[in-house]
């Protein structure tokens, strides 16, 4: 008996009288939320009670939130501006409290009449708005309320006793206005299919999937909430990771070719070159590598390491083992600085190894051609014959390598740099171009905690280093509080010069390029006056290159570099700056990865609060590249006991990668990590927490092998079947065999 129709109801036209055509467009428009189960599955972030009042002192920094909390005060103010030039503007501030905290609320102009009635002191409401600063505290302005009035009726119905749900919401739709539309469809979660087999949720003692949706929409106790988010966490774990082990299944039934390499070939002549000692862990990992490489199904294998911790070393002798066994490697890069880098990099540690068919070529040599789509018609026409013919063993490109025209020889082995940048059809394109499946290895430098990579990475086999090489200078991390300290800032730019002076060079890092494209005065977006005040648009490339020129770096050649400049532009300036031509380079993110300059010892990050963890980490990675020490100074004008000054506090303390992840994911929501892996919106984890719930992963992992090891069709498990068909729609099927 099918009884998932009636969750699979559109929200729009059945429960037109319900809902509403305007709500049920808002929350397709802006939450995802498309059916009656769609909307079931939108759960509460938290719960407040009725007695009891929020933590006002944890808000996050631009972010939508709901707080309950009292009125302490509220004052209405006059004043003249442009609108009301004879000082009849009015502005009511309400001050509301929850015992330890105070936030202040803030309306305008004919907005004030309706708060100014109701906000009384004392009164109780849930307050839902944007958290911003102004004058260095925190604010709401304009936000919606409902006051909470206690009428006996009102707190059964819509509350469901003393615990208030809050619901993730948007500036369109209140959280309690989507409480009040799940409460008119939570009947029918009694007809929710349940996903997981009989024996694993008796096993574990969780409740079924329809209680669990009562008791999390409607608890009445705190241990139905538990209950409810046991069950449900289980569910997201599962069915994902059934969906990677089904993923996992199917690539081991795929025919690849082995590659060992030749005895004394081009790996062993790359090897005897070299003149330093790989890292136990290189060596290590280039084993396991080397052992996927030699079997007949394709390897797919995740390399993760910290900033400098040698990958491209490894990736290297990899693709040379490929080239020896007679294929071809193929390395993508996100950028054409990174692509261009690679290549200057691999061709000098390769030296003659890299001149095959050339006068001076060593014997074992072979050809490494660069691909990207700014070349001239020559140089591209050169670049994939020697692809066609196999004279090229190793090329690198960015997504012009994946263009029609682009034809191998026989293709071995792809290496992907820098995974989250490209999308799976990219990366699904190239692998196609093998006459069978070739190797694929996938790079990142964002170094990823192992619960993550079971959830996100779940089919890649999981390589890590976390040795640095020999020689690497440690990297000193400070926070500069701008608008507390302004001298600090002052010393900043002298470390800067000191730097220089020591024969140094140092990059200034900056949020925005400040042309005409990305500058919102002229981006035709209108901001009203409270956005206007509280916020300045993050500092940019152009003006704070030409400001230190004229000002605290006066005579020191500055460069800028950034992503709309044109590629041949961007070579130049990295070529001169590599040289150590250019003191400082002014440039936005796009010398994030990759980028190799050992005289660097010195990064000032401007705005870093507007910056996340794993990119400042990512950035900072630029400087302590050589034999002197890197300074990596965070400058920000965020207050003291702000969360983004926090989160700036745990990057300077710590220069291990692992930890920051860690500590960037507890902070963020775990949708946006899944969101760089996994397409589609409603793929996002809902109460599954990646780094909290990590014995569940596990468990799951392993449930889901033994499952599907059984019944890879899982033709027993129709509604498991039925769960997974949801969570992969055709869009994240095909996302998911491409990989």
């Amino acid at each position: 008996m099918d009884l998932v129709p009636a969750l699979e109801e559109p929200l729009r036209q059945p429960l037109k009288s319900v809902l509403g055509p305007a709500t049920a467009k808002v929350m397709a428009e802006h939450l995802g939320l498309l059916t009656v189960g769609d909307l079931l599955h939108h759960y509460p972030r938290r719960y407040e009670e009725r007695g009891q009042l929020t933590h006002l002192a944890d808000l996050p920094m631009d972010e939508h939130v709901t707080v309950v909390a009292q009125v302490a005060d509220a004052r209405l103010h006059t004043f003249a501006s442009a609108k009301a030039p004879r000082g009849k503007g009015q502005r009511l501030e309400v001050t509301i409290t929850d015992g330890s905290g105070r936030l202040q609320l803030v309306f305008f102009g004919a907005g004030v009449h309706k708060p100014h009635k109701e906000l009384l002191p004392g009164t109780r409401a849930m307050f839902a708005g944007k958290v911003s600063v102004f004058n260095r505290r925190l604010q709401l302005a304009h936000p919606a309320y409902e006051l909470l009035r206690g009428d006996p009726e009102e707190s059964v119905e819509t509350w469901a006793g003393a615990l208030i749900p809050i619901y993730p919401a948007t500036a369109k739709l209140e959280s309690w206005k989507i409480g009040k539309a799940i409460q008119t469809v939570l009947p029918t979660a009694q007809e929710a299919v349940d996903p997981l087999p009989d024996t694993l949720r008796e096993g574990r003692g969780l409740v079924p999937l329809p209680e669990a949706l009562l008791k999390i929409h409607r608890p009445h106790t705190k241990a139905d909430i538990e209950d409810a988010r046991s069950r449900l966490k289980w569910d997201e774990a599962f069915v994902l990771q059934v969906a990677l082990a089904r993923r996992r299944h199917a690539d081991a039934q795929l025919p690849a070719v082995p590659r060992k390499p030749a005895p004394e070939g081009l790996l062993t002549a790359f090897d005897a070159r070299l003149p330093f000692t790989l890292t136990d862990g290189q060596q290590r990992v280039s084993r396991e590598i080397f052992d996927d490489l030699a079997t007949d199904h394709p390897m797919h294998r995740l390399l993760q390491g910290e900033v400098g911790s040698g990958k491209t070393m490894v990736a290297l002798r990899a693709m040379l083992a490929v080239v020896d066994a007679g294929g071809q490697a193929a390395m993508l890069a996100p950028t054409e600085v990174l692509a261009q880098q690679h290549h200057r990099s691999i061709v000098e540690m390769m030296g003659e190894l890299a001149e095959g068919g050339m006068l001076g070529g060593a014997e074992q040599a072979t050809k490494v051609v660069l691909l990207t789509g700014s070349m001239g018609a020559a140089a591209r026409r050169h670049a994939l014959l020697d692809l066609t013919t196999g004279e090229a063993g190793i090329v690198i490109g960015t997504h012009a390598l994946i263009e029609d025209k682009v034809q191998f020889h026989d293709l071995g082995l792809v290496v992907v740099d820098e995974q989250h940048r490209f999308g799976v059809e990219q990366r699904d394109a190239l692998r196609g171009k093998g006459k069978q499946p070739p190797h694929l290895l996938v790079m990142t430098a964002t170094p990823i905690p192992r619960t993550v990579a079971m959830t996100v990475f779940g089919d890649l086999e999981t390589s890590v280093l976390d040795q640095l090489p020999a020689g690497r200078s440690p990297i000193a991390s400070h926070v500069v509080p701008a608008a507390d300290k302004p001298h600090f800032l002052s010393r900043a730019w002298e470390r800067v010069r000191e730097e220089v002076e020591n024969g140094h060079q140092a990059y200034v890092v900056c949020p925005r390029i400040g042309d005409e494209e990305d500058d919102p005065k002229k981006s035709g977006r209108k901001k009203s006056p409270e956005d206007e005040a509280e916020k300045r648009p993050p500092l940019a490339v152009l003006d704070v290159a030409d400001q230190l020129t004229k000002g605290p770096l006066q005579g020191l050649r500055v460069e800028v570099l950034h992503g709309r400049m044109h590629p041949d532009d961007k070579d130049a300036v990295m070529r001169r700056f590599t040289a150590g031509e250019t003191h400082v380079l002014v440039a936005t993110t796009v010398i994030e990865v990759g980028v190799n300059v050992p005289n660097a010892t010195a990064m000032v990050i401007m705005d870093a609060d507007r910056f996340g963890v794993s990119q400042l980490h990512q950035l900072r990675g630029r400087v302590g590249r050589g034999s002197a020490p890197g300074l990596c100074l965070l400058v920000t004008e965020m207050p003291e006991a702000s969360p983004a000054r926090q989160r700036l506090g745990a990057v300077a303390s710590t220069l291990d990668g692992f930890e920051l992840s860690r500590i960037d994911l507890e902070q963020r929501r775990e949708g946006d990590v899944l969101g760089q892996a996994q397409s589609g919106a409603r793929t996002s984890l809902k109460v599954l927490a990646v780094i909290e719930d990590e014995e569940i992963i596990a468990e799951a992992r392993e449930e889901a092998t033994a499952v599907v090891a059984q019944d890879p069709e899982l033709t027993r498990l129709p509604a498991l079947r039925t769960a997974l068909d949801a969570l992969l729609d055709e869009e994240r099927e095909q996302y998911l065999e491409k990989g």
